[in-house]
């Protein structure tokens, strides 16, 4: 266990110095925030003042240099609007993100697994079928354009939800979470609807697909000749064997809901990570930018980590040792 965990951080830590050199020349590639944050009245002295200011003046080797050398030290540099630490203000955003990707995850955990199951049992029902159309649907309609007619309904004909915001919070360890309260629940439920919808069809088409082939195995034939009842069969010797593939795409895709998070949060106008990476680009505030993406690597190499973890809890006869040869 700890020369796979050693090898599997060894690999992260050149992962996130390669995503750092390609983050930050991509960036700092594109646009001049010159142009944006100086007034088009200042003169040249005013220009070269507040372009050394922001550290623009250097060469990109060097400007890369002294960011990494900060990056160390856990700075990633100062916003050029906000003039805070870059990483204070995603941290400060953070909490509501991840409060709407697990809540959205864990709905489509919730809802995807139990219908993917039934599809899978019962293939040829009608309901089965109306449950395999709907995943098609939650596969094809637009986020932003399923996120506006939530708020057309809910919220403007109903009037059952609000439709932007992230309501009142309440501190845990330190940090604001919407989901402590119950207004807060009320705000957070569209928004995780929509960002779920997709999760919720991904689900169901994966359960779906494992119980079609695990009832043909020998062993779950086995059990059914032994006697056992059905829904100890379904529980212990079907089920079980699905979460495989299910965990290891919806901890990708937990990934994939936080770093792309950002047409919902802009939707429902959630103050989240995503909202501040929107007007961060609009604006070419380039430390928050890659600040943003660098946070987005090291979470994409932490759920990979959980999810290969996971394995062994789940199957005992995958073994860390052998993932790591």
């Amino acid at each position: 266990m700890s020369v796979y965990l050693l090898r599997r951080l060894l690999q992260a830590v050149a992962v996130v110095f390669a995503m750092s050199l390609i983050v930050f020349v991509g960036v700092y590639a594109i646009g001049d925030p010159v142009e944006i944050l100086i007034s088009p009245d200042a003169d040249q002295l005013e220009r070269e003042r507040a372009i050394a200011a922001l550290g623009l003046d250097l060469p990109l080797w060097e400007q890369y240099f002294v960011f990494l050398a900060r990056a160390m030290q856990g700075d990633l540099g100062r916003s050029f609007v906000f003039n805070e630490p870059a990483l204070r203000l995603i941290l400060q955003r953070m909490p509501a993100t991840l409060e709407l990707a697990f809540g959205a995850t864990i709905m489509a955990l919730i809802i995807g697994l139990p219908l993917g199951l039934y599809a899978g049992l019962r293939p040829h029902s009608p309901l089965s079928r109306a449950i395999m159309a709907g995943s098609i649907l939650g596969f094809s309609l637009p986020t932003f354009w399923v996120g506006l007619m939530l708020i057309m309904v809910f919220a403007v004909q109903l009037g059952w939800l609000p439709s932007t915001g992230r309501g009142p919070t309440r501190e845990l360890l330190g940090l604001q979470w919407s989901f402590l309260t119950w207004e807060g629940m009320r705000h957070m439920l569209m928004p995780a609807i929509n960002l779920s919808l997709f999760k919720i069809s991904l689900v169901i088409r994966l359960t779906r697909a494992g119980v079609r082939e695990t009832i043909l195995q020998d062993y779950v034939k086995f059990a059914r000749a032994k006697g056992l009842r059905p829904a100890r069969v379904v529980g212990v010797h079907v089920f079980k064997n699905i979460l495989i593939p299910v965990v290891t795409v919806v901890g990708l895709e937990l990934g994939s809901t936080i770093a792309f998070s950002v047409v919902t949060e802009s939707v429902f106008a959630w103050p989240g990570m995503g909202k501040l990476i929107i007007d961060s680009i609009n604006v070419l505030d380039r430390p928050v930018i890659v600040a943003y993406l660098m946070i987005i690597v090291l979470m994409f190499i932490t759920i990979n980590l959980v999810v290969d973890l996971t394995y062994s809890v789940l199957d005992p006869r995958v073994r860390l040792e052998a993932k790591g040869t």
